[in-house]
């Protein structure tokens, strides 16, 4: 273990050796100069020797304080470099958690234009549903889908999460019954029918299709991306969060089948540590996304809320 006096008493010499005044090392330091002066005889019995000497109102440095405050500045500044060096490399590289769809129709069509707004920072996308955790410094921030609120982050709610089925406007032309204000959508017509958020659509519809006990039938995908090309291709209808897919809709691409949106419950959230709430690469970015997912949000006109409450936050 390091034999080191306390850090106060160093901190209070060291200004002091700067100064050559108790008064102004202590409105350095926040510290009364009695304060200072305890701090220092407290060190000077640590290293059994005297290290100023009073001179009129000026304090003077003894030989053995020049000798300790050279020392002692130069270990300040060492640290002090350390810190700075730390701080530039983390300002430096922003890492991003993100799952995939989020990623794919979100970020990365328009991460180029961060990139040019702050051309210092780097960024590194993870993307995937596994765990990543931000205390332990994995990743510096993360975009997640959940319905529970994390504790311990500090949490921007981006939008609360909606769900309409979607097809291509050809497939809705060829058949009638998807033309309908609230239309009952058949299986066959379905694309990726074992996703629960069918299911989720059904009960807010009161209406009931078997999922389960069944042999598999149609199109199964694992991911929102793909329903939605499969979707585009004219190949049925999928279940898709509206504010992902601005683009195809504005485009026409995708149309929405009927006009009922479901909240299954759960959010898109920007999340990260505490600690990093003062970050100037976090605060820039966030700021960022917040301007990027207002135009997403004439997809899903009840997510304006949210985002106007994290915007302001």
């Amino acid at each position: 273990m390091r034999q080191l006096p306390p850090l106060a008493a160093v901190r209070a010499f060291e200004a002091a050796a700067r100064h050559r005044n108790y008064t102004r090392a202590g409105e350095e330091l926040g510290l009364t100069q009695a304060g200072v002066s305890y701090q220092i005889k407290s060190l000077e019995q640590r290293v059994g020797t005297v290290l100023f000497v009073r001179e009129g109102r000026a304090m003077r440095l003894t030989p053995a304080g020049e000798a300790l405050a050279q020392r002692v500045s130069q270990a300040f500044t060492t640290m002090e470099s350390a810190f700075a060096a730390l701080a530039k490399t983390e300002e430096q590289v922003l890492s991003i958690a993100c799952f995939q769809t989020f990623a794919t129709k979100i970020l990365a069509p328009r991460l180029g234009s961060f990139q040019l707004e702050h051309p210092e920072i780097a960024v590194r996308l993870v993307v995937g549903d596994a765990f990543v955790d931000l205390e332990a410094g994995e990743c510096d921030l993360a975009i997640r889908l959940s319905r529970e609120e994390p504790v311990g982050l500090q949490v921007h709610r981006l939008n609360r999460l909606g769900i309409a089925p979607f097809a291509s406007p050809g497939f809705v032309a060829a058949h009638e019954i998807l033309q309908a204000e609230d239309p009952d959508i058949a299986e066959d017509q379905r694309i990726s029918p074992n996703n629960v958020w069918w299911r989720e659509w059904d009960d807010a519809r009161c209406a009931s299709h078997e999922m389960t006990e069944r042999q598999p039938r149609g199109l199964e995908f694992d991911s929102q991306q793909l329903d939605a090309a499969a979707a585009i291709s004219g190949n049925g209808v999928a279940i898709l969060a509206p504010t992902l897919f601005h683009t195809e809709l504005t485009d026409g691409r995708l149309v929405r089948v009927g006009t009922r949106i479901v909240r299954p419950g759960g959010y898109f959230r920007l999340l990260y540590p505490e600690v990093r709430g003062h970050s100037p690469k976090v605060r820039a970015f966030r700021q960022w996304l917040m301007r990027e997912i207002e135009p997403c949000l004439a997809a899903d006109p009840g997510c304006r809320e949210d985002w106007e409450r994290a915007s302001r936050g």
